[in-house]
């Protein structure tokens, strides 16, 4: 029986089936989509339900209503007898293993930016491969204000987005940057008008769904690699992955099509 709108509304985390893709929506509108951690298992399972569909070939993630995340809901940071609890438990059971898995999945991962995207939620939306911003967004570093470090993998993709100086600014001055100076830094792919932000984001996604799966998987693996690797090192990856790839049915496709001048048709197979 088809699920009620008001039940589906009640959801922390709704997840739409398109053909080849899922648009993964954060779903606490009236928190500013904050993580607890319902959401944070929801989140979880949603990805790695993505992940073991051979159907899906891409996935967009993005916030109900006006934000896309503030980030933590640190009313969960507060026990009943007021003690504060100390960050790092959260960390390693559930925001550790996403920035993983979002990195690690064998297709593109689209991060629709609505809104703000505040704390570990910008960090989560970084480690997205593109990340499309609407003009009206911002990215706050928001952990300073509490005292704490960046945190979900922000230090270390900060430096590597934007250079150490922008990072240490962003990091220690806990400003919020709005999304045309974040595209301009070259800390997202695209700031776009508000409402084109979902229309664009969607044809990235079903360009995906019908690209070369495999390929585009390899892409990942390869630039990922290329961080931590030498000259030397990064050149015999390329050449494991090149045979890799050229012996799916994809290249052979690609080749063909572009021999007849013909658009390709990629079935995404191994």
């Amino acid at each position: 029986m088809p699920r009620r709108e008001d039940e589906l509304q009640q959801e922390p985390v709704l997840v739409e089936r398109r053909p080849g893709y899922r648009i993964v929506t954060l779903n606490r509108p009236e928190r500013l989509n904050a993580f607890n951690e319902t959401m944070q298992i929801a989140l979880a399972a949603a990805v790695a339900e993505a992940e073991g569909d051979p159907d899906c070939r891409a996935l967009m993630l993005t916030g109900a209503g006006r934000a896309f995340s503030s980030g933590q809901d640190l009313s969960e940071r507060v026990k009943p007898s007021g003690e504060i609890v100390v960050p790092g438990e959260a960390l390693e059971k559930y925001y550790n293993p996403l920035v993983r898995k979002l990195r690690a999945l064998p297709f593109p991962v689209v991060a629709a930016v609505n809104g703000p995207a505040a704390g570990a939620s910008c960090n989560i939306a970084l480690a997205c491969d593109i990340v499309l911003a609407a003009r009206s967004a911002t990215f706050l570093q928001a952990f300073a204000r509490l005292g704490i470090i960046p945190d979900a993998g922000g230090t270390w993709l900060l430096p590597r987005l934007v250079g150490q100086a922008r990072a240490r600014g962003l990091a220690l001055l806990a400003e919020p940057l709005g999304a045309e100076q974040a595209e301009q830094w070259g800390l997202i792919w695209k700031a776009v008008d508000d409402d084109k932000l979902m229309p664009e984001a969607v044809q990235l996604c079903e360009r995906f769904a019908t690209g070369p799966t495999v390929g585009l998987g390899m892409i990942k693996r390869a630039l990922d690699a290329s961080e931590d690797n030498d000259l030397a090192t990064q050149l015999d990856l390329e050449r494991r992955l090149q045979r890799e790839a050229g012996s799916t049915p994809d290249y052979g496709e690609g080749v063909r099509a572009f021999l007849e001048k013909r658009k390709p048709r990629f079935s995404g197979k191994r």
